[in-house]
């Protein structure tokens, strides 16, 4: 490094590190960031990282003492676990009592607490903190819920522990959870392992951290934390397909996929990360090793409804409509009756029948989705759309695309759907602004522009219908809608119609 106190270029190979999974390599630097006094939250993170890895737990206190803080949150946990790991469990719960008694804290230091007991043998204590915690705003996530009803099997109440089970996981859940709750329904006394260690413990906390960032931070920034989770826990899934799944996000679909590809076959979260190894595999352009991926799973997960319902859609989406069609239905005769993914497994196959020609099919299809998730605005517009093209049931379909229209008034699709609509029935006027409107919300999507062209056509307004054409073009429609396109250019949109069996339209006002 040419520069070697330049506090810029250090900060980025340290992040750079981190977020590749090479964390050691990036402690060195974040050493030196440190020793020239430099203020960096991720070198400090770095830094205890590698003492919580070693086993350094007064390299924890240290750094606190020295302020170099990772965040409030992090740092009174994890005053908590340096104590536990130091063997002090009277002053370990005091420091998440201390957490628990912060505001925006408190759920974080209950459920550590209740962690640190249960690693104690304190089972009576955990299970005590998690049932008082209800009162006082008590959430779940994932870890801790399993923790919670682990807990509750070791105390030789099984049954507590299945409400708790279903209550966040619902009757058909993940592999892993069905392992757990088929042990509680057996009568087995499941062993705790969900928070075993000190490490562990501090694994979860930057897990959970990245689960709050997501969607806020950046997926960059948040990356940070879930391999900061990975690098203290490898084994833990969950982290690791959180990391996964922000490479995929972020582009790095190499390294997502390797990702993915580091749960182990037998591990209960593999279907999951075989799923997103699928996905980034398709959002790289490899559609055949994704296809053969979801193949697997179907062999080896024959009565997991999501396997083959993503197996559908990744089938739709490379125009195998017939296989597509199957693996839905398979997906559908699996899920329970009132599973709310239904509506959108009925939506997907009512897409891949309109595209086998199989029209009766997709309106059914279409239909039950929306007894399922009535005025669901994707289902109305896609319905109401394909039967204003089919010039059926105009009016049921003007009311459905309005709907539609009403709940989502910055969808380009649906807004473009409402004025094309109004063109069939020929009230072109009242299109035109609409279509305008869409072209607006997408202004490079060449239906939207080619409909606003027709519109402009009939009323009258035959410069700018052209123009709205070529845009058309340029967008790089369907080979046939293009031929379609430059036909109206060159004759007209009323020749076209004629050719296609329709009336010209009444034209509202004279030729510009």
């Amino acid at each position: 490094m040419s520069d070697p106190g330049n506090a810029a270029l250090l900060e980025n190979a340290m992040t750079s590190y981190l977020a590749l999974g090479q964390a050691d390599m990036a402690v060195p630097i974040a050493q030196t960031i440190v020793d020239y006094g430099y203020d960096s939250q991720i070198a400090n993170l770095i830094l205890s990282l590698a003492a919580v890895k070693n086993g350094d737990w007064a390299a924890v206190f240290d750094a606190l003492e020295q302020n170099r803080s990772v965040g409030p949150l992090v740092d009174g946990l994890a005053q908590g676990w340096a104590h536990m790991g130091k063997g002090q469990m009277t002053k370990a719960l005091a420091a998440f009592d201390q957490v628990i008694d912060t505001d925006g804290m408190q759920i974080y230091g209950l459920t550590h607490k209740a962690y640190a007991l249960a690693i104690a043998g304190d089972f009576e204590g955990a299970e005590g903190v998690f049932r008082t915690s209800f009162t006082r705003a008590f959430r779940y996530n994932r870890r801790s819920a399993i923790a919670h009803a682990q807990i509750l099997s070791q105390l030789g109440r099984n049954d507590d522990a299945l409400v708790v089970i279903d209550g966040v996981f619902g009757r058909q859940p993940d592999p892993g959870v069905a392992a757990l709750r088929a042990d509680l329904e057996a009568g087995v006394a499941v062993a705790y392992d969900a928070v075993d260690s000190p490490t562990a413990g501090m694994a979860d906390i930057y897990l959970v951290i990245a689960g709050a960032l997501s969607g806020d931070a950046s997926d960059a920034y948040t990356l940070l934390y879930a391999r900061a989770a990975m690098y203290l826990a490898p084994g833990n899934t969950d982290a690791v397909l959180m990391t996964a799944g922000l490479l995929d996000d972020l582009g790095q679909y190499e390294l997502a996929n390797q990702t993915y590809a580091g749960v182990s076959r037998d591990d209960p979260a593999f279907h999951a990360a075989e799923l997103g190894r699928a996905g980034a595999l398709r959002a790289a352009g490899r559609d055949d090793a994704a296809i053969a991926v979801l193949d697997g799973l179907a062999r080896s997960y024959p009565d997991m409804p999501l396997v083959h319902a993503t197996r559908g859609d990744t089938l739709r989406q490379v125009k195998r409509f017939d296989d597509a069609a199957i693996a839905y239905s398979r997906a559908l005769d699996l899920y329970d009756a009132n599973n709310p993914a239904r509506w959108f497994v009925h939506y997907a196959r009512g897409i891949t029948h309109h595209q086998r020609d199989d029209w009766p099919a997709a309106e059914s299809d279409f239909r039950a989705a929306l007894e399922l998730q009535p005025n669901q605005p994707q289902v109305l517009n896609y319905l109401g759309y394909s039967l204003v093209e089919r010039n059926e049931k105009l009016d049921e379909a003007l009311t459905m695309i309005e709907t539609a229209a009403a709940a989502r008034p910055d969808n380009g699709a649906i807004i473009d759907s409402l004025g094309w609509v109004m063109f069939q029935l020929g009230r072109y006027e009242e299109a035109v602004g609409h279509l305008e409107l869409a072209a607006s919300l997408e202004p490079v999507d060449p239906i939207i522009n080619d409909h606003l062209g027709d519109a402009y056509w009939a009323v009258g307004r035959k410069t700018e219908a052209r123009f709205q054409w070529h845009r058309a073009l340029s967008f790089g429609p369907d080979a046939d809608e293009a031929d379609r396109i430059r036909t109206k250019l060159e004759r007209g949109l009323d020749v076209v119609r004629k050719q296609e069996g329709m009336d010209p339209v009444q034209v509202a006002r004279g030729d510009d």
